[in-house]
């Protein structure tokens, strides 16, 4: 693996939260929740608004993560094969998330209606 997506992968797995720019025309990053799995990238929707993140890159599908101060230009897709790996997603949600005041947001990340705002970033 490039050493850009090892710290990219590093910096995701040991930060709770990670910038994400969604399409092209937003300016501002929006701080939200990642987990990786077998150096893939993931993200479950928390607001289900039609001008969240997810409804933005269902039409326009490139964005950007930041880490510190290295940015990384993404494609976001939904993972083809999301029912064979939602239960290694949920624990990863549950092992990263799931403790004090975040407790209850990881338990409620898990459930079906975030399961299903599920996207992988793929860094191009």
């Amino acid at each position: 693996m490039h050493l850009n997506m090892d710290f990219l992968i590093d910096f995701i797995d040991s930060n709770t939260l990670i910038g994400l720019k969604a399409g092209k025309i937003r300016d501002n990053f929006s701080e939200i929740w990642m987990v990786t799995y077998n150096n893939r990238i993931f993200a479950r929707s928390w607001g289900l608004t039609e001008r969240s993140w997810y409804n933005t890159f269902l039409v326009d599908f490139i964005g950007e993560i930041k880490c510190d101060d290295k940015v990384y230009k993404i494609r976001a897709d939904i993972p083809k094969d999301l029912s064979m790996i939602n239960e290694i997603l949920n624990q990863a949600y549950l092992d990263k998330y799931d403790f004090g005041e975040n407790s209850a947001y990881a338990q409620e990340m898990i459930k079906p209606k975030h399961y299903l705002k599920t996207m992988e970033f793929v860094v191009i």
